[in-house]
């Protein structure tokens, strides 16, 4: 059928209407007018396949990349990086707009180089050949990559260095995931796995594995794919288990399995945007990491309390905390708030939550808490307009919003909203 592209929306797709009936149409810009088959007829809308276009948007270009449209990963590489933070304020617009909040400040845009900036990517180890994989586009299907134009170079490089091995070791029959993460300067770099095979079969294979890639990683850990207990969870280790990162100023130690910010064009402007000018007697970093925030609210507060849940990363996070007026809780945020009225109130509250948001209670206890002062770091527009819509109805109101661009050529985004009480 043929379809004119109404906009983007949150997913990757673009929208058209056929009859009254949501058409989703992936590798399209608005504007264009295009060819297009069903897919899949979902009733209510369906996704179709892109056939053909027809009146191409001058906004158009030719992706980089030879495995995109087949890989899963990227979305917007057919779409020059301009009309991407264009698309992607509009689908916050909407997203704020969709749960009734009619006014806010118009929405700032960060961004960085748009290729290049991952400090982390992760892949599938293939089974049968060993090949190292990402996923095919809508499938659980592995596609065998040899480069990815958004990761660090370094990154790259060690990827090309991992195939031969891999291959040559049959790596597949023991990992079934492998992760690399690189530091700000590109000099160390660490690599993890995950195997379902048990401790013995993980050690032999890293053993096997470590003479290969010692020249270009600087330590390699396995971790159990399913584990009840993540303190057990670690199978083998080898070389240094953790990096310094140095980011805003400040130097962090991240571990192995530790989380920390992706794009490494961008860590130093979004820690500057979340802290910058905030002072107070107390702060509280909620879902804090390994304390990217927490460290840098240190120097203009006379206590941070800084709340992460993640074993490995509660471990950087009292290291990168060590010497400064800073308190560590080891819990959920949500428990940790139910108990908040044994801790004076807050001056400043930073949360960055998982891509579930904050939910209902977490939102209803900020409200009772009422700190004079919030700044919510998400990665989903939805949760995060679900979210600020409760905290709004409980007496907050808008002081900026900005999209960060963490995620260039993917339909994923930053938002950064800060809040103040009326």
């Amino acid at each position: 059928m043929k379809l004119e592209i109404e906009k983007a929306i949150y997913g990757g797709a673009g929208l058209a209407r056929s009859d009254g009936k949501a058409i989703f149409v992936p590798f399209t810009l608005p504007g264009e007018i295009v060819e297009a088959q069903i897919a899949e007829d979902r009733g209510s809308f369906a996704n179709a396949e892109l056939a053909a276009i027809l009146d191409p948007s001058p906004a158009r270009t030719e992706p980089p990349c030879p495995y995109f449209g087949s890989c899963g990963g990227c979305h917007y590489q057919h779409a020059q990086y301009e009309q991407q933070l264009q698309m992607k304020r509009s689908i916050l617009q909407e997203s704020l707009e969709r749960v009734r909040i009619a006014s806010y400040p118009e929405i700032a845009a960060l961004h960085g180089d748009a290729f290049g900036y991952r400090n982390r990517i992760r892949l599938h180890v293939d089974r049968q050949t060993s090949a190292l994989c990402y996923k095919k586009r809508a499938s659980h299907q592995n596609l065998p990559v040899t480069e990815c134009p958004i990761a660090a170079p370094v990154l790259e490089r060690a990827l090309r260095r991992l195939i031969r091995p891999a291959v040559a070791l049959e790596l597949g029959n023991v990992f079934e995931e492998m992760e690399l993460f690189t530091n700000d300067t590109q000099d160390t770099t660490l690599i993890s796995f995950w195997s379902s095979q048990g401790k013995k079969a993980a050690t032999a294979a890293l053993q096997q594995l470590w003479p290969h890639i010692e020249g270009f990683v600087r330590g390699a850990a396995v971790f159990a794919t399913k584990s009840d207990n993540p303190q057990e969870s670690l199978l083998a280790a080898m070389g240094d288990k953790a990096l310094v990162y140095s980011a805003a100023g400040e130097q962090y130690r991240v571990s192995i399995g530790s989380f920390f910010q992706v794009n490494r064009f961008l860590v130093d402007r979004l820690a500057g945007l979340v802290t910058a000018e905030k002072t107070g007697r107390i702060a509280w970093d909620l879902y804090a990491g390994v304390g990217l925030f927490a460290r840098a609210l240190s120097h203009n507060f006379e206590q941070v309390v800084a709340v992460e849940s993640a074993p490995s990363s509660t471990l950087d996070l009292r290291e990168n905390l060590s010497g400064k007026s800073a308190k560590v809780v080891a819990a959920g945020t949500l428990d940790f708030l139910r108990r908040a009225k044994s801790h004076p109130r807050p001056d400043f509250v930073v949360v960055d939550p998982p891509r579930a948001g904050l939910g209902k209670e977490v939102c209803s206890l900020l409200g009772e808490i009422r700190a004079p002062q919030i700044t919510y770091v998400s990665c989903d527009p939805a949760t995060l307009s679900r979210d600020l819509k409760a905290l709004l109805d409980s007496g907050y109101h808008f002081d900026s919003i900005s999209m960060v661009d963490l995620f260039p050529q993917t339909f994923h985004l930053e938002s950064v909203v800060s809040l103040s009480l009326r």
